[in-house]
């Protein structure tokens, strides 16, 4: 038997008995061994992961290239397209001199390939079907995260929440809070909340104020129904799996009603999915990208409910992979629920930089092959140091790898065909047109204008005949988008108080 080399040591922790992504091979003094593959099993993806790595070093055609391994296995995904590029994945790729060489060096057998996407943006004026969620499914406190609330003004925002729900006025936009905020304030409003505390003058303004600027930036446009149902993300085209793109081309403008709408979507898919145990391959990988913006300014009760998303989204079969520069910009409690670290070159030239390093370095687990302070900031593009939990459990040795090319196009497949795919999608005619049913705002606004006690209303007009229903009305009523949204908030339109999970969000 050939003595085995330190490239085939390393392998030999990567051996999958599953399905596996195939990340690439290992790099030993500068060359890649192709003998000696990485692979990342399906089996332990729930148990979540991490792409890291400075700027353009190949994060994004990194998570490509699990995305669209992911989605040939029959697993559908959910990433944001910051920058255009993941579009890419719904056009054959090309290949060239680059995509030859590395597929050579590899000994990978590379042929193009395209996948099914679907296009989503967050409200209207964007190149995906709009999405949306209403207020009172979000809840007080990944709102208050998004309004950059403090703790007190956050306490006073969940006494509003609770009060509204308990009288059944549905939040569903950004309209209905505002008239909330505003009737409570009022001396009709302050007896309301007699026994149960206040909402002060100073609080709400701050409230409000917040309020406004989130509409300003695009918060109008996203609160409202049709709210989107998770189960969209999870469906399959010509045996391939769903690949969702969230197109961000607008980041810059609202990047916390980003982050929290992603923490958000976590928190629906734990309401609504059932508990699943560990099973060969995960229901859905989700990629949370531009991870610092959820980090940045969170509240020690905000980073502990996600930790605790994190930990028990697992049993529903969800993965979740963070993707950042540093990995310092993940709080050491999630951190370390990262069983997977695709971990691409790191910059150090400032004292920072080498401070972030250093940390990092302390992350993996100690190899005997690389210096790792030196071997993070000698990557190449398209290469990544990997550490991945073996089917066992345990860490893999930390590899260098080179990665695989994505097979699909590696670029964005322009505005004008992301339109065009959107205009024919499914989901283009679910969500596209906005629903404002009855809610807060227009029964507040009724009381408001109800006459005055002893003084009759006037009198309301006669019913019109009733024509016989038409066959299938019944169904085709139920597979209206406002029907069976007003059906999810049942509760509230009963008038019971809404339950409400982790965040805070509206449990079914």
């Amino acid at each position: 038997m050939a003595e085995q080399g330190p490239a085939q040591e390393i392998a030999q922790g990567y051996v999958s008995e599953g399905a596996a992504v195939e990340l690439g091979a290992v790099v030993i003094d500068g060359k890649a061994d192709a003998g000696a593959a990485v692979r990342l099993p399906l089996a332990t993806l729930n148990r979540h992961g991490l792409v890291a790595g400075a700027t353009g070093t190949g994060k994004t055609k990194t998570l490509q290239l699990i995305a669209e391994q992911l989605s040939a296995a029959g697993v559908p995904v959910m990433l944001a397209d910051v920058k255009g590029d993941l579009s890419g994945l719904a056009a054959q790729g090309e290949s060239n001199d680059k995509v030859a060489k590395r597929a050579e060096e590899l000994g990978d057998s590379w042929e193009p390939a395209a996948f099914p996407v679907q296009f989503l943006s967050l409200g209207t004026g964007g190149k995906g079907a709009p999405i949306r969620a209403t207020i009172t499914s979000f809840g007080p406190i990944l709102l208050s995260k998004v309004l950059g609330l403090n703790e007190t003004q956050e306490s006073t925002l969940g006494l509003i929440f609770h009060w509204a729900d308990q009288r059944g006025l549905a939040l569903l936009d950004t309209k209905d809070l505002r008239s909330v905020i505003t009737h409570l304030t009022s001396d009709e409003g302050k007896e309301d909340l007699k026994g149960i505390g206040g909402v002060s003058a100073a609080t709400a303004g701050v409230i409000l104020r917040s309020l406004s600027n989130l509409e300003a930036q695009g918060g109008e446009d996203f609160f409202g129904e049709p709210e989107l149902d998770v189960h969209d993300l999870m469906r399959e085209v010509d045996g391939k799996a769903m690949v969702t793109l969230l197109e961000l081309d607008n980041l810059q403008s609202k990047p916390a009603l980003f982050s929290t709408f992603l923490m958000w979507l976590l928190a629906e898919l734990f309401e609504e999915l059932p508990e699943e145990g560990d099973l060969d391959k995960p229901k859905l990988v989700f990629f949370f990208d531009e991870a610092h913006l959820l980090f940045n300014g969170a509240s020690k009760a905000f980073l502990e409910r996600i930790e605790q998303t994190v930990k028990l989204i697992r049993s529903k079969g969800v993965g979740v992979f963070f993707c950042t520069q540093l990995p310092t910009d993940i709080p050491n409690n999630v951190l370390s629920q990262l069983g997977a670290r695709v971990q691409h070159a790191l910059r150090a030239f400032t004292p920072e930089d080498q401070a972030a390093l250093t940390k990092t370095v302390k992350t993996y687990p100690k190899t005997k092959h690389y210096e790792l302070d030196s071997a993070l900031t000698s990557l190449g593009i398209g290469e990544a140091i990997v550490t991945v939990l073996s089917e066992r459990g345990a860490p893999t040795p930390v590899a260098w790898t080179r990665l695989r090319a994505p097979r699909s196009k590696m670029g964005s497949i322009g505005a004008e065909a992301i339109s065009a795919a959107t205009a024919s999608s499914d989901l283009h005619a679910k969500y596209a047109e906005t629903i404002d049913r009855e809610s807060a705002y227009e029964k507040l606004a009724a009381k408001v204008a109800a006459p005055p006690a002893g003084e009759a209303p006037p009198e309301a007009p006669p019913a019109p005949k009733q024509e016989k229903e038409a066959p299938g009305m019944v169904e085709q009523a139920m597979s209206n988008p406002a029907v069976k949204s007003f059906l999810r908030s049942a509760a509230s339109a009963l008038g019971r108080e809404i339950t409400r999970g982790l965040f805070g969000n509206r449990r079914r």
